[in-house]
Order: structure tokens, then sequence, then C-alpha cells
């Protein structure tokens, strides 16, 4: 769980200082992000700059927390908390959160996400 509790804090670092390639660079050429009532976004690139665009509306402070981790040969499926903030009614900041669940690839350079889906 360690590993990808590290790999968790490495992609806050990446949102939080708005680097969309390192963001992209955590997940498969054919991976998914699946946002809450959103449309899927396929494809690293695709999820770059889907991230990018969360960034430019002013989401920030991106925190992760991991709660569980299970591992099945190359592959784990981990869940936990995520907290941020960003735009709110009338210009105020408002916090968002929910939970959040990710299955993993393990590659030669680290763990890899496959799909990625929040509440």
């Amino acid at each position: 769980m360690t590993d990808v509790q590290a790999a968790a804090e490495r992609w806050d670092e990446a949102f939080n200082s708005g680097d969309t390639a390192k963001l992209a660079s955590f997940y498969a050429s054919d991976a998914r992000v699946i946002p809450a009532g959103g449309a899927a976004v396929f494809g690293a690139e695709a999820i770059g700059k889907f991230f990018a665009d969360l960034i430019a509306k002013g989401f920030r402070g991106h925190q992760i927390s991991v709660e569980h981790v299970a591992e099945k040969g190359p592959i784990a499926i981990a869940s936990g908390k995520w907290q941020l903030s960003g735009p709110g009614e009338a210009g105020a900041t408002a916090q968002y959160g929910g939970n959040w669940v990710n299955i993993l690839e393990r590659t030669p350079s680290g763990w890899r996400v496959l799909l990625h889906t929040w509440n």
C-alpha cells in the first residue's frame, strides 16, 4: 500500500503544481477517467487535457487519502477519499470531496492507472 500512497502523493503534487503532462504520465495510454456525472475520458493525453481544464477553472488543493489497496498480481484496486477546493456559487470558494477508485497496473516504471473514477 505504501507505494500506491506514494504515487497518490505524487499525483497530488502534479495536480497542485499544474503539471498536466506529469498528471497524464500516471495513466496508461488506454486509460479511462470516469468523472462523477460526466462523460468518460479516454487515453492519457485526453486525461491530461481534462485535468488541465479543471485547473484552469480554478480547482486546487487536491488531496488524496488511500484507505484500501488490494493487489492481484500486476493489478491493484485502490480506493479512498479525495478533496479539493474550487469555484462555488457567487464567486465563493467551495470545498468538494468524495470517494475514489483506481484500477492500476504495475509496470517496470511503477503503477499506471487503467481506470480512475470518483463520486
